[in-house]
């Protein structure tokens, strides 16, 4: 069709031009409309590269490769089955499902359980973001629907492939609720044409098509695109846990060299709350460290190092002035003595050597991963939060301002306890309490732990003067020198 009209076009400009009729401004104006027709077709095409070519790297990659997750794992393989076994799944009665949401923060492995969901299937994979869709541009975020689940299965048959997986990261960026973008129909657009492509899935004809999709704004999509028969299942992918991240640190550790293999476990312990994103950085911190001293292996102290860089950030040049460096002392060594105080074994070090924005740190570590938590332990995390304030008092005279995060700290572990129905108020609604109520009682839990945490470091008066000196000579402390300084 467009060859047909292409030549009427340029027959008609040949046929004026016979005539006499001056065609230059007819010729001007066609160049204007092609130019501006192959923009927009541009803008429209998606090539096959950008979107991914994932064959020939997630080959290497499969689900041994991944720690942490094992869960996940298990729960992503059962829904592969429709792939690996087609007609065991027909035998069953059973209907494939067409899409599987990963739901988890960011850094957990969601696209790297996608690309090894690809390597166990033996699928061709093709990756996207979310973002790649969205144009200013009527039409161009459908035309790209279309087209990448086209390339996916161009692509399938062209290297003899059965089925292929389309991972589409950040998905919230496309799946977002209609009528969320009232300014802006495009983006509807785009969703629509999305739901069009998944129900035209089907999965008795090859190659069959598998839609993962990933995001951590699960709240944020369309409930038509969560519903079932489009995105049947989603499967979480959370922070791992200590034996997860000690797995995850000996993937990312086996092509180093450890001068002592058991430490990991030491290291899975320190990290609570690290996502397998950030043990991959601290790996490749502890080994740079290393580096740096000439080190022929990656030692203990070279991971402890790089926890507090991956937490904190690097080592700053910047060195305060004598009196705001005994303070920062004070202040640490009264978060260090309150914590061993009400969890004994909880402090793994301080410092009072600047990184980011802090001018010191305390540095726990919990003995197991928790979940749950009593006032009692909610309470233990207030004492501690309020200790390095109320140590500058006892020791100086007067507070800072460095006791501002450790504030809101406390403040947001008292609001939970009175949300959580821990409080004397027992179970409430928050969101009916009225202002005034809510503050009270936050307030007044706060000022009790306050004076508890006075009186604690009033009977260590001598050991907190004693660690801060210390502290202020040797600017950081371990757990073995820390220890030391106990009654």
């Amino acid at each position: 069709m467009k060859e047909i009209v292409v030549g009427s076009v340029v027959a008609l400009v040949i046929f004026l031009a016979v005539i006499g009729i001056n065609v230059t401004p007819l010729v001007f104006i066609g160049i204007i409309i092609g130019g501006f027709y192959f923009f927009i077709q541009t803008q429209g095409n998606m090539k096959l590269e950008d979107v991914g070519n994932g064959l020939k790297n997630n080959l290497l990659l499969s689900f041994d490769d991944i720690g942490g997750q094992d869960t996940a794992i298990n729960e992503l393989k059962e829904a592969l089955e429709f792939i690996r076994k087609p007609e065991e799944i027909i035998k069953m009665g059973i209907r494939p499902l067409k899409g599987i949401l990963l739901v988890g923060p960011p850094g957990t492995g969601k696209t790297l359980l996608a690309r090894a969901a690809a390597s166990y299937t033996d699928s061709v994979f093709i990756a996207a973001s979310g973002s790649e869709f969205i144009e200013i541009y009527a039409g161009v975020g459908a035309k790209r629907i279309r087209q990448i689940f086209s390339d996916a299965r161009k692509k399938a048959q062209k290297i003899n492939k059965s089925s292929a997986i389309l991972f589409i990261d950040e998905l919230d960026v496309l799946g977002a609720k209609r009528g969320s973008n009232s300014s802006h129909m495009e983006y509807d657009q785009t969703l629509n044409q999305l739901l069009v492509e998944m129900d035209g899935l089907t999965q008795n004809k090859d190659p069959r098509m598998l839609i993962i999709g990933a995001t951590n704004r699960v709240d944020l999509l369309d409930p038509a695109l969560i519903r079932p028969g489009r995105f049947d299942r989603q499967v979480q992918v959370g922070l791992p846990d200590k034996k997860g991240r000690v797995k995850i640190l000996d993937i990312h550790t086996r092509n180093k060299p450890l001068s002592n293999d058991f430490m990991l476990e030491d290291i899975g312990r320190e990290t609570f709350g690290f996502s397998g994103a950030h043990l991959e950085s601290l790996a490749n911190e502890a080994a740079i460290l290393a580096l740096r001293e000439n080190s022929a292996t990656i030692d203990k102290n070279h991971f402890l190092e790089a926890v507090n860089k991956v937490i904190m950030g690097e080592k700053l040049d910047r060195r305060p002035n004598n009196d705001e460096m005994r303070r920062v002392a004070y202040h640490e060594s009264g978060h260090a003595l309150v914590s061993e105080y009400v969890n004994p074994g909880s402090v793994s070090s301080l410092t009072v050597i600047p990184r980011g924005m802090a001018l010191g740190f305390m540095r726990q570590s919990p003995a197991d991963d928790q979940y749950l938590y009593t006032r009692a332990e909610l309470e233990k995390q207030i004492i501690v939060a309020l200790a390095g304030a109320v140590a500058e008092e006892l020791a100086l005279g007067n507070r800072s301002t460095g006791s501002k995060n450790d504030f809101a700290q406390a403040w947001k572990l008292s609001r939970e306890i009175v949300g959580d129905g821990l409080s004397s108020l027992g179970i409430v609604d928050v969101e009916k309490l009225s202002r005034e109520i809510f503050y009270e009682e936050c307030k007044s839990i706060i000022s009790d732990l306050e004076n508890k945490t006075r009186s604690v470091l009033q009977d260590r008066q001598d050991c907190l003067r004693t660690l801060a000196e210390y502290l202020i000579t040797e600017e950081s402390i371990d757990r073995e020198q820390f220890i030391e300084f106990i009654p």
